[in-house]
């Protein structure tokens, strides 16, 4: 199991690959034909966090300090044999109660630690 990336050599796309010009997230591709979604999760220490309830997306989180935030968040799409994963990291809580708005970084060198991390435990 690995990144889907057609035409590409490595597990990890150069920046470019990750983000699309209308996305904010570092996105990637893992291979579900042998394990689910939630054990592939687990595996990386990411536990679940619930549903979006306007995309239906998966949510799921790692904390960097055993404390709530900083947290990476995913967001994970899926069909029978792939998962497509957004990825980000959550500096802190949204400041005001109802608002999803947070300090948060969506590239970087972590954020592509973190996803090559995750693809080489798949």
């Amino acid at each position: 199991m690995g990144c889907v990336q057609p035409g590409s050599d490595s597990r990890l796309p150069d920046k470019g690959d990750f983000i699309k010009p209308s996305s904010l997230y570092m996105k990637f591709t893992i291979s579900l034909k042998k394990e689910h979604l939630l054990n592939i999760m687990r595996k990386c220490r990411y536990a679940p966090d619930g549903q979006d309830s306007r995309t239906g997306e998966l949510r799921f989180f790692r904390s960097l300090t055993g404390r709530r935030y900083p947290r990476f968040h995913l967001y994970a799409t899926t069909t029978d044999d792939e998962a497509i994963i957004k990825l980000h990291l959550d500096q802190k809580q949204p400041s005001y109660q109802g608002s999803s708005a947070h300090s948060g970084e969506y590239e970087g060198p972590l954020l592509k630690q973190e996803a090559q991390r995750i693809l080489n435990l798949v």
